[in-house]
């Protein structure tokens, strides 16, 4: 019963704001790119955005690399580098829900493991006196989901989570339990990773489904963009369950389309309904 209500409330709830910084996201976006490069190019490409390297590492077991840097205001940024080998893989394949006592909350197992490693890492060198964000992309954007959570539980200033192309971290309950969060989830209108990992009959009989958290940014041609959230990011994901992924859906989940896309909307940017084009039982779902 208490999973029944859960359920309902994020059906029913709608908390998505028009109210959108993309010189943020891009900013986000350009320090989730700079995650992917060496130690000292990315001090390179920080420079470029005023922030100063803090710390970088790579942890030998899942090959998780992330580094923090700093903004002249004090303003921490942590930034996770997204999948670029096998180890990265098998995080992403490890998609059993588990339990995270810390959190109260079940997680997508791979990803639990690799952010909780992540933070304890980082952990020596933040400072709880300034404020942090987290950011990534693809798999990066998973982990700053699960970091940002960290962080919240301890008491530090998370403003803001910005990832993009991020799969799901959670479920139902884990979802409702991080309402709060200060998440914006950006994702481009046909990568199917934000759609992963998809529904289990299993799971929907025990109403145990994996569950999107945070408003979902959809960034559609030139100007435009359109937001969802909740049943409406599920929905989105009915789109793709009978397609098989090809170049174009590649091409759609690359951090530079997502940079592309974000640069049209830096001055002037036009929101608009997103059209889900669902047809169930002849009604057409927008």
């Amino acid at each position: 019963m208490v999973r029944l209500i859960a359920f309902t409330l994020l059906i029913i709830s709608s908390h998505v704001s028009a109210e959108l910084d993309f010189l943020a996201i891009k900013q986000s976006a350009l320090l989730s790119a700079a995650s992917y490069a060496d130690p000292a190019t990315i001090e390179k490409k920080l420079q470029k955005v005023n922030y100063t390297l803090a710390h970088h590492a790579e942890l030998p077991d899942s090959a998780v690399s992330y580094f923090l840097s700093r903004s002249p205001t004090g303003l921490q940024q942590l930034a996770f580098r997204g999948t670029s080998n096998l180890e990265n893989v098998l995080v992403d394949l490890d998609v059993q829900l588990q339990m995270d006592n810390s959190l109260g909350i079940q997680l997508h197992q791979g990803f639990s493991i690799a952010a909780k490693a992540v933070y304890e890492n980082a952990l020596p060198f933040l400072d709880k006196t300034k404020a942090v964000q987290t950011t990534g992309h693809s798999l990066g954007g998973a982990i700053a989901v699960i970091v940002g959570m960290y962080l919240q539980r301890d008491g530090f200033q998370l403003t803001n989570a910005i990832t993009f192309g991020q799969p799901k971290v959670t479920n139902v309950e884990g979802a409702k339990v991080f309402a709060s969060l200060p998440l914006t989830r950006v994702v481009t209108p046909t990568d199917i990773v934000p759609l992963v990992p998809p529904l289990s009959p299993l799971q929907i009989k025990n109403l145990d489904i994996y569950w999107h958290m945070g408003s979902e940014v959809i960034l559609l041609p030139g100007k435009q963009f359109a937001i969802t959230d909740g049943i409406g990011s599920m929905m989105r994901a009915t789109k793709f369950v009978s397609s098989v992924p090809d170049e174009s859906n590649l091409h759609a989940h690359q951090i530079q389309t997502y940079l592309s896309l974000i640069d049209q909307k830096t001055d002037g940017a036009v929101q608009e309904e997103y059209k889900m084009e669902i047809s169930v039982f002849g009604f057409s779902l927008n």
